[in-house]
């Protein structure tokens, strides 16, 4: 049992679907290395002074041997590593997390890359001569004892003569067979083996890598955050205006129909913005997700404060310097990200604070340097019982880390805890020098917020 095993491992690794796929790539090396061999026929044959080449075996060995340099020569190009690791992936059988992704990056790589591009073709060409001249030779000596023309033919000579012996012919046409499909079997191998280090990912692949999965993480994060603030806001600002409508439905007709336009304005918005932020999630384009429209100091702040004081929660807020037009003035992702710091901290005071909320903004310029300085504060909440604390703290503090890295994008910082008997959050972004335009788009160094991690 266990030689009739190993005669069927060996039959699956010489004849076997992974066997042909690897038989299929070697001759498409040899396919490739035609126009090399071709271009050194030329130089062999002006060299040697024989205009056919091919009718000399050495001048056909030393033809082939001049084709691969010039192989070589055309694997440093970026090019050939992507291709040269689809047709292994689809043929050899090597996990695609052995091989790198993309051209070539580095010198190192390169050569890499053309070492194997060398020795794919140079195989290949070997392995296809095989086959196209051991195979009909060997369908021809099957075919002798049956063939009376094949019988006189010269298919020998000296050692071999198939007049002499013509019921031998056909176990040495089928040892032919055997030794074509064992050598391509062996090749293949080779090359299987073979691939993971000369088309392995180097250290610049691994760190282009990395670099781009932290970018695509990123874009997730930033769509998240957005995500989050939007959705979560008018969540939080719809339930009050809901509850606050209820509370009033007999007594006060004006205020109800003031939370009901505040509902209405607060879903169509965020109905909106979900809208955006899920269609950049279908598309996938990273590049688009800073290009996406999202509400800003200056153009929705009023708004914003409206739509909260609708839920009957008192909102009071000081700008400096002067009225809400000055805000155009902001760089627009500074503007931005601190519309969402401020709509966050409003978010977080509906959710979890007792009483009024106090909203300051100013921009102010320490230093010779421009930052914008937002500060709320409402009451604290109470400490609930544990079951029900468990209940009410949904958001895992997740909308405060959000607005440290919306900060930290701009090289500014979030604080948020107690701050003499109230619950503070306070955010400073950087706008620059005071004589010179603020480039806000280059992200600095996070920083860590301190007391944000509760709310």
């Amino acid at each position: 049992m266990s030689g009739t095993g190993a005669a069927r491992r060996l039959g699956r690794a010489v004849l076997g679907a992974r066997a042909r796929l690897g038989w299929v790539h070697l001759i498409l090396g040899g396919a490739l290395l035609m126009p090399y061999f071709l271009l050194s026929q030329v130089w062999v044959g002006v060299v040697a002074g024989r205009g056919n080449v091919l009718a000399s075996p050495t001048l056909t060995l030393a033809s082939y041997a001049a084709a691969l340099p010039l192989a070589a020569v055309t694997g440093l190009f970026g090019l050939v590593r992507p291709l040269s690791v689809t047709a292994v992936r689809a043929l050899c059988g090597v996990p695609g997390d052995l091989l790198a992704d993309g051209p070539a990056r580095s010198w190192g790589s390169r050569w890499r890359a053309a070492g194997w591009w060398t020795l794919h073709l140079g195989v290949g060409a070997v392995i296809s001569g095989m086959t196209l001249a051991a195979t009909p030779m060997a369908l021809v000596l099957i075919l002798v004892p049956f063939s009376a023309t094949l019988r006189r033919a010269p298919l020998g000579a000296g050692w071999f003569s198939s007049a002499a012996n013509p019921y031998a012919t056909p176990f040495l046409g089928v040892g032919l067979l055997v030794l074509v499909a064992v050598s391509s079997a062996a090749a293949g191998a080779l090359l299987a083996r073979l691939a993971p280090v000369l088309l392995g990912p180097t250290a610049a692949d691994r760190l282009a890598a990395a670099e781009e999965r932290a970018a695509d993480l990123a874009v997730r994060n930033r769509l998240a955050r957005e995500l989050h603030d939007a959705v979560g806001h008018a969540l939080s600002a719809v339930t009050l205006q809901a509850g606050a409508a209820r509370r009033v439905l007999d007594r006060d007709p004006e205020f109800l129909r003031e939370a009901l336009a505040a509902i209405e304005e607060t879903t169509r918005r965020t109905v909106g913005e979900l809208d955006t932020v899920l269609g950049l999630l279908r598309d996938g384009d990273p590049a688009r997700a800073d290009a996406a429209p999202a509400p800003t100091l200056a153009a929705d702040l009023d708004g914003l404060l409206a739509r909260t004081r609708a839920g009957g929660t008192t909102v009071t807020a000081g700008q400096d310097p002067g009225p809400a037009g000055d805000w155009e003035q902001l760089p627009a992702i500074a503007s931005r990200e601190a519309y969402r710091i401020v709509q966050e901290g409003l978010s977080n005071a509906l959710r979890h604070g007792l009483g009024p909320i106090a909203l300051h903004i100013r921009v102010h310029t320490p230093d010779g340097h421009r930052e914008l300085e937002i500060t709320m504060t409402n009451p604290p909440a109470q400490a609930p019982p544990a079951s029900d604390g468990e209940r009410r703290r949904t958001s895992g503090g997740r909308g405060l880390r959000g607005a440290a890295e919306r900060a930290a994008l701009l090289g500014g910082r979030v604080e948020a805890g107690l701050h003499e008997g109230r619950w503070r959050l306070r955010a400073v972004l950087p706008l620059g020098s005071a004589n010179t335009p603020a480039n806000p788009a280059t992200p600095s160094t996070p920083s860590t917020p301190a007391g944000g991690a509760g709310r």
